[in-house]
This record gives structure tokens, sequence and C-alpha cells, in this order.
């Protein structure tokens, strides 16, 4: 449906105005010419009063508008102001009604944001909480359990206090983790940009991870091993650290006899790194967020391997922090693989 504008519906209207004024005017005069001019002066007199009414309430309305129409343009929404919509028209009405529209657009999915926000937040104090009330727990479960007489007794005394140190040691990782990642993400911690192989690194890596594969009966194995070093640009610790997650996760929630395997593919500018193993899987519907803080795909068997529910964020953050990606893939009994790109050396 076509809509005019204030200034067009005036117009229109006063052209109409005229036109039957004029045709009463022939009609007045072609009855009797005695009254022409009395009903020509109240023409007038009607014409020019309607213009000037008109005039006054738009100028009334314009005043009153004017400064909303400015305070909204001038609003910040996300680093960004309102777009201007013919600036320099003198359809005022029209331009405030669309910019009134596009900020209550933004402000909805500002505040749905927040909303998020805050979602997050309770989510991750929750998480916090629960994380450090286990080993806290059984801290002091143990210790009280000491000062009431297992301190001397041989059985109990060492056998608590290493389980005690084992619980001490899982709130320093993940306060560690937990601090690691905050400084990535408020650019605290800066990035050693090195020159580095690549595959040297997971040979290392390997290295350091025999024993735990071991145990499980699980391979380590790069597949289909470059001729040369693989050169590539970054923080070796910080990638090592993520090669490190990615490789215990692979060992953790592989299968018995399995394997973990890693390979490399050349991307131009960047290489792909890839690694894979044939565990249980993770369902289609978690993938999404297993780089969140603390979330489990299996919350009870991931405490019994282990770790602090950090690891996977920390590796999304330390590859988003060389300005490259991570993602994943993955099928129920048959294997996850994840993959990043790391930027090339020149």
């Amino acid at each position: 449906m076509k809509t005019y504008s204030s200034q067009q519906l005036t117009t229109y209207i006063a052209i109409l105005l005229t036109s039957l004024a004029t045709l009463l005017l022939v009609f007045t005069w072609w009855l009797s010419p005695g009254i022409f001019v009395i009903l020509g002066f109240v023409a007038v007199f009607f014409l020019v009063s309607y213009f000037y009414v008109m005039f006054v309430i738009n100028k009334y309305i314009s005043d009153k508008i004017r400064p909303v129409y400015k305070t909204i343009k001038d609003l910040p929404l996300s680093g960004k102001k309102l777009a201007e919509k013919s600036s320099d028209s003198t359809n005022l009405l029209s331009n405030v009604k669309f910019e009134v529209e596009e900020w209550a657009k933004a402000q909805m999915k500002e505040i749905e944001r927040l909303k998020e926000l805050e979602r997050y937040r309770k989510d991750f104090v929750g998480n916090v909480s629960h994380e450090l009330k286990t080993p806290i727990f059984n801290i002091q479960g143990y210790i009280l359990t000491l000062l009431e007489g297992g301190l001397d007794d041989p059985k109990i005394n060492m056998l608590y206090l290493k389980r005690t140190e084992k619980s001490i040691d899982r709130m320093i990782s993940i306060v560690e983790d937990l601090e690691s990642i905050t400084k990535l993400e408020s650019g605290e911690l800066k990035l050693n940009m090195v020159k580095f192989d690549i595959v040297k690194t997971v040979k290392d890596v390997f290295e350091i991870e025999q024993w735990q594969a071991e145990e499980r009966n699980i391979s380590l194995k790069i597949v289909n091993p470059p001729p040369k070093p693989v050169f590539v640009k970054g923080d070796r610790n910080r990638i090592m650290e993520v090669l490190i997650n990615l490789i215990i996760n692979g060992i953790k929630y592989g299968k018995k006899q399995g394997y973990v395997h890693v390979s490399f593919h050349d991307l131009e500018d960047s290489i792909m790194v890839e690694v894979t193993d044939n565990g249980i899987g993770i369902e289609k519907k978690h993938l999404p967020r297993i780089f969140e803080r603390f979330y489990r795909v299996d919350k009870s068997r991931s405490r019994e391997q282990g770790g602090t529910g950090l690891g996977l964020s920390i590796v999304k953050h330390i590859i988003e922090a060389h300005n490259q990606s991570i993602n994943v893939r993955s099928v129920i009994d048959q294997g996850t693989t994840f993959n990043f790109t790391i930027e090339k050396a020149k």
C-alpha cells in the first residue's frame, strides 16, 4: 500500500479544496453574480487559514520531534551510530519513524546479548564452584580423619596425605587454567612468535605422553610424515600445549588398543594439523559446546579420567590468539577428529 508524506497530503488537499472552491465560485457566479465577491473573500480566507494552521502544526511537531531525532541519531550502539537515511530530506517524521524502528531492533539485540552474557556468567560461577567444591570437601574429609586419630595409624596417615596432595594439585590446576584463559582473553598473555618445525613438536609431545598411551595400549602415530621439516610461525610452547590437550583427549577417551593419529595438510598460506582417534566419539548435540569452559559430555566419566574441564577452552583461546581456527567432527563409537590451522613460516 502506497503511503504519502504529510507535505504531499497537504498539497493534495490544497489542490482539492482550491478546485472545489473554483467550481463553487463558477457555479455561484452563474446563479447569482451579486454574492460572487463575498464567497470569493470567504474562499480566500478559508485557504489562507488552512495553510496557516498547517504551517503552525508542522512547525510545532518539528520543534518537538527534532531534538528527539537528534538524540536518537547521536546514540552510540555497539560502537556504531545509526545510519542516516536521507539526512537532507524535509520529511522529518518519516525519517524519525525509520530511525526509531532501527534503534529499537538494535536495542532488542543488545538486550538479548546481555541476557546471554548473564546466563553464561551464572553458569560459569556455578561450574567453578562445583569444580572446586569436590577437592575442597575431599581435603576437609582427609584432614578431619587424620586429626581424629588417623595420624597415628601408619596404614591411614600416608594414604590420606597422598590423597590430600592429589586434591590440592587438582585445585591448583583449575586455578592455573582459569588464569591462563583470563590472560588469553584480556590479551595480557603475549605470544612469543617464533619459527619452528611443527612435525618435530608433535614428536616431542608423543614422547611426553607415551607413558599414558602405553597404559591404555593406544598407539601414537604421525600419518604420512612429511619427508622434510614443516616450519610454521607461532608460539611453540602454546602450540605444544594445544597438541598435548588434544592428544591426551584422544588417549583418555580412546578405545583400548586404539590409536591417536596426527596428520598435516598444506593449505598454501597455512598448515592444517589434524588429531584423530578411534574412541567413543561425541554426540552431535554436544559438538557446538565442547569448547566452553567446564563443559563435559559425560561428567562422571570425565572426572574419573582427571582434568579440569578447561583444556579444550584453553586450546580454542590459544588458536584464536594466533588468528587461526579450530574445528571438530565426531561420530559415536567411531572416533573424533580435531583440526586447527597455523600460519606457515616464510
